[in-house]
């Protein structure tokens, strides 16, 4: 049951489900189990490297947006500014 639920969790790339199942391993009942649930783990973690990674990316992107964005902007002025 838990070796399908992390498969699935896998496939739909649901990181909280991940970490749910992470947090209350099982006890294996077989070692074709305890192996499958090894390459599923591995699994899981190149799954959110490369997550982690697409995250990165789109992090700098936003960045370079905002700061053209900044750089198109003229200079603001306060409409409040009294001058005697």
């Amino acid at each position: 049951m838990w070796v399908n639920d992390l498969q699935i969790a896998i496939i739909e790339k649901d990181t909280d489900k991940l970490d749910e199942l992470l947090e209350t391993l099982p006890e294996f009942k077989s070692k074709e189990e305890m192996e499958k649930a090894a390459y599923l783990l591995k699994e899981a973690l190149a799954l959110l490297y490369k997550l982690k990674d697409q995250t990165s990316v789109s992090m700098k992107q936003i960045k370079k947006n905002i700061d053209f964005l900044n750089s198109t902007h003229g200079d603001v002025k306060n409409k409040l500014d009294v001058k005697f």
